[in-house]
């Protein structure tokens, strides 16, 4: 704890050269303040970057790192933030022949500064469609876990990163069994998740709630840690129906990222048990014989406890675009779909319904 500072200053013996940070207008004031100072050669500071990376910001961001020779980047933020890094990177290799390596200081706990895949919102269509990228490459090459990163964001975004990252975990299982390395370290974080999520102090926001000592910094580091652990294995972790549809709440009817896993997690593991079988057990209590349900009722009980959304109807949303939903889904996403098992489209029609 403690490492910001220092970490910074060391950036440019790690290799990190006249590096371009990346935040967001509420982070300005901190990013002038804990990171500015300590950078060397800075070549500047970019901070229009819309929810869900579309097309444009990537564009305009691509352009003034190449104007101003940035040759990495600090990124300083969540979820928004880190893809919108690993866009650039990418793109700058297309463009420049070179990535731009990537600093993460992760304001937000779904992982997302662990992982290979990044979104990219596509504008130019009829309706926005986010589009997911796997890039090796574009990975983080340091991650700065310090609770102080932690303290400033706000209640409702940084629970629910939290379920975002639970999402990680479980939605990770798909294609591994429970011997496999993403098992056993999701399992840890998913546990470290719910121990401190489940006593987590009501209405509070984090700084406040540290300083009366409803939680302490330690408890803030355990989620950082939990966010990692359950997001260990990238390259296992194939999304399933619940990152899906949240992908399309999203990029296309601008639901706030993290905020798609409170609502959809916990009624897709239900409606796709058969998938997962007894995988999930792996999340549950020793000997407990219906482990699906039984998880998800642990996490619908979670999100009700955190006041988190737990329904579409939460947002500007009717129940007239449930069909443009699914219709979004069967085309992009089949195999998604078809965790849902036989008759998986009157399936998809009842979860929906369910969500909303």
């Amino acid at each position: 704890m403690g490492i910001v500072d220092t970490a910074i200053r060391e950036l440019s013996d790690e290799g990190f050269e006249r590096p371009m940070i990346f935040t967001v207008e509420p982070l300005l004031f901190s990013t002038k303040r804990v990171i500015l100072p300590h950078l060397h050669d800075a070549a500047g500071i970019l901070s229009d970057f819309p929810p869900h990376a579309p097309d444009s910001a990537i564009e305009d961001a691509l352009d003034r790192c190449i104007q101003a020779g940035a040759r990495s980047i600090v990124a300083f933020g969540g979820g928004s933030v880190l893809d919108a890094a690993k866009a650039v990177s990418h793109f700058h290799y297309l463009r420049q022949a070179r990535y731009l390596p990537i600093v993460a200081l992760p304001t937000t706990l779904s992982g997302s500064e662990f992982s290979h895949y990044f979104g990219i919102t596509e504008t130019s269509g009829p309706r926005p469609f986010k589009r997911s990228y796997a890039e090796r490459a574009t990975v983080p090459k340091i991650v700065l876990m310090d609770p102080s990163l932690l303290m400033n964001t706000p209640r409702a975004l940084l629970l629910s990163s939290a379920i975002k990252g639970l999402d990680h975990a479980i939605e990770g299982m798909r294609q591994v069994d429970v011997d496999h390395p993403h098992a056993v370290m999701a399992a840890a974080g998913a546990n470290k998740f719910f121990s401190v999520l489940e006593r987590w102090p009501v209405d509070l926001e984090t700084e406040e709630a540290v300083q009366k000592g409803a939680v302490d910094l330690s408890d803030l580091l355990q989620l950082q840690l939990a966010a990692w652990q359950c997001y260990f294995y990238p390259a296992s972790v194939i999304y399933g129906l619940s990152h899906r549809i949240g992908h399309i709440l999203g990029g296309t009817f601008g639901f706030p990222h993290s905020a798609t896993s409170c609502i959809t997690l916990a009624p897709v593991i239900r409606a796709c048990e058969a998938r997962y079988g007894s995988k999930l057990q792996v999340f549950n209590s020793r000997g407990e014989s219906n482990p699906g349900p039984a998880l998800a009722s642990r996490i619908e009980n979670l999100v009700s406890y955190l006041g988190l959304p737990s329904h579409l109807r939460s947002f500007e949303i009717g129940l007239s675009a449930l069909p443009e939903i699914a219709d979004l889904l069967r085309a992009n996403y089949k195999a998604e779909v078809a965790d849902l098992g036989e008759d998986a489209d009157r399936k998809l029609d009842a979860l929906l319904r369910s969500l909303w």
